[in-house]
């Protein structure tokens, strides 16, 4: 049987294709987990309007990304931690407290978002890089600050 995925599949082809599987394969696993549906002329319309549709989400959502990348280029997130007399924290900054820091500031990141090179152990300035979409990134400075 014809199928078009809606999604890429392992092994079988990627989003928007038209493959033929065996029927038990689309009836027991392609279906149900809503992967494609058969290549019928009414499904394949359904599927270009579900395509433009997610195009235009896309790029909504990468306009928007790179809007607040150019707001938050030059932004400096302050942290405040303890350290002992050699500038070395007790402990480290993560990921987790560099979102927070953001979200005190309104501007809401998620943790697995913001990438750090290595960790944060010293007092000083650091870096940190935003992954706002697949397609932008932007980097900020981190300020480590006794507490």
């Amino acid at each position: 049987m014809e199928v078009i995925l809606f999604d890429n599949v392992k092994d079988l082809g990627h989003q928007g294709e038209v493959v033929k599987v065996a029927t038990g394969y689309f009836r027991n696993y392609l279906g149900p987990q809503k992967l494609a549906a058969e290549a019928t002329s009414a499904n394949m319309k359904r599927f270009e309007k579900m395509r433009k549709k997610a195009a235009e989400l896309s790029a909504q959502r990468l306009a928007d990304a790179q809007k607040l990348a150019e707001t938050i280029k030059d932004l400096v997130v302050t942290i405040k931690a303890k350290a002992g007399d050699s500038d070395k924290l007790f402990g480290s900054v993560s990921s987790s407290d560099i979102a927070e820091a953001l979200e005190a500031m309104n501007y809401k990141i998620d943790r697995h978002h913001i990438k750090i090179a290595e960790a944060i152990k010293t007092l000083g300035e650091h870096e940190a890089t935003l992954e706002l979409h697949s397609e932008v990134e932007v980097a900020i400075k981190v300020m480590v600050e006794r507490a």
